[in-house]
């Protein structure tokens, strides 16, 4: 018997070793699911969901889902642990879904414990987690399209806070110029451009999208671009560390956005008042149960996101630009030798990425809350990153993740609406769900994930 036959035989491989770790794990969940949440129930206790989203809709309205809360947290024990024992025994072949699939149950186990006695809007909170994954997944595609492309981006959250404040300011004027040319005493546009703001206003084709917030839309895609194009300057021409580049643009946006506020859009709120984009629905889509409120009746910004996510993926991997850039983000040298500009096409992806990340920025006001407030992107560029990783640098993946991480977000406004009674978690942890589910991920619970080969790397042409 030759020694790698007898080193396979007696000593188990690493991923042996994993797959008896998931399987005590599948266990260990099911024993929670029993005692913190079935043993902490009665019988008589019901757990009622509502399916039906809370803002108006076009689909038809659906009874609510009502459980039996005891029985039904048992049956999910049952069901977990038997994923548990067959890992142990058989293993799974896609151990990454079965666990996908036991983090579900878990989940859902949870909020049955947390609603009993009570009622929870379950596709309400779903559609939170997709409004609150929006800049997330926006943050996860600009890191795609420059990370692919060799060049580490983690200003993208200066990126996004600089496009949130461009977003609202642009669109603030465009919207109350009369009102900001009589707080500022003089004219503040030209007429000529005063009549086609009219012009562009009474062409609207939709109430839910008017012309102003297109412009301030613009106007951050505009900035998110420039900052990314002196990102790329520094990181490509100069070769200056990428990771020093990016913190760079992270400090000068969040000290020149505060500068600004506290200077112009707090005093001055008539450039501080944007509105927002209103909810778009899709005729006859919208009307589907279910999935029609969630997919298809949304804000401008929203619909974006899914084209884009769409187009990214499509664009990666089956257009020619998609495999050159893939190219240089693995092997540049190789590219260069067979004719690819390497220099060109990093400088391209990471303006890209720059553009849609100040869409994810814009989102925060134009698409939320119609203001500015200083430092308002809360680290989400930052989580974008960590869903891009997640998401092994691929849109799809990224999404995913992203939602992931939305609904944790979601997760933790809604149990601090149930109350302490319900949930006796204190809620200062409640807000840290976001993060503590950043941490996991990226301690690399589900596997390692694998960077091109070159990102980060500064490309020397020979």
């Amino acid at each position: 018997m030759s020694t790698a036959a007898l080193s396979t035989k007696v000593f188990p491989t690493i991923r042996d070793r994993r797959s008896v770790g998931m399987g005590i794990f599948f266990l260990l969940v099911a024993l929670v699911i029993v005692v913190a949440f079935a043993l902490n129930s009665t019988a008589d206790m019901t757990t009622r969901f509502g399916l039906n989203p809370g803002a108006r809709t076009n689909a038809p309205r659906l009874e609510d889902w009502v459980l039996p809360t005891q029985q039904t947290l048992w049956g999910l024990a049952v069901v977990v642990a038997f994923a548990g024992g067959w890992q142990l025994a058989r293993g799974f072949k896609r151990v990454n879904l079965a666990l996908l699939i036991v983090a579900l149950i878990f989940v859902f186990a949870f909020l049955t414990w947390a609603a009993r006695g009570e009622s929870m809007n379950l596709l309400g909170m779903i559609s939170a987690s997709l409004l609150r994954a929006a800049p997330i997944a926006f943050g996860a595609l600009s890191g795609i399209l420059c990370e692919r492309a060799g060049v580490v981006n983690i200003a993208i959250e200066g990126m996004m806070l600089s496009g949130a404040m461009a977003a609202v300011v642009v669109s603030s004027i465009f919207r109350n110029y009369n009102a900001v040319s009589k707080a500022t005493g003089e004219p503040l546009f030209p007429a000529w451009l005063v009549s086609l703001g009219q012009s562009l206003e009474a062409a609207n084709l939709s109430d839910a999208v008017p012309w102003h917030l297109l412009l301030g839309l613009l106007g951050a895609i505009l900035i998110g671009g420039l900052l990314a194009a002196f990102h790329a300057w520094l990181s490509i021409q100069f070769k200056v560390d990428q990771i020093i580049s990016g913190t760079v643009i992270n400090i000068f946006s969040a000290g020149m956005t505060s500068f600004l506020s506290q200077r112009f859009l707090q005093p001055m709120q008539e450039i501080n008042s944007s509105g927002t984009f209103k909810t778009l629905q899709i005729p006859g889509l919208s009307s589907i149960p279910i999935i029609g409120p969630l997919l298809f009746e949304n804000s401008f910004i929203i619909f974006i996101l899914f084209i884009l996510v769409i187009a990214v993926h499509i664009m990666l991997f089956y257009t020619r630009w998609g495999l050159r850039t893939i190219a240089v983000g693995e092997h540049p040298k190789a590219a260069d030798t067979l004719g690819v500009n390497v220099f060109k096409m990093r400088y391209i992806n990471v303006i890209m990425g720059g553009m849609v990340a100040g869409i994810g920025g814009a989102y925060f006001t134009i698409g939320s809350v119609g203001r500015f407030d200083e430092l308002l992107t809360a680290g989400k560029g930052f989580i974008g990153l960590a869903a891009m990783i997640f998401g092994k640098w691929t849109p799809f993946g990224a999404f995913g993740a992203s939602l992931i991480f939305g609904f944790a977000d979601a997760l933790q406004v809604k149990l601090q609406g149930l109350g302490i009674q319900q949930v006796p978690i204190s809620s200062e942890f409640l807000l840290m769900a976001p993060y503590i589910v950043t941490m996991v991920v990226l301690a690399g619970v589900i596997g390692q994930s694998i960077p091109p080969a070159a990102d980060g790397q500064p490309y020397e042409k020979d």
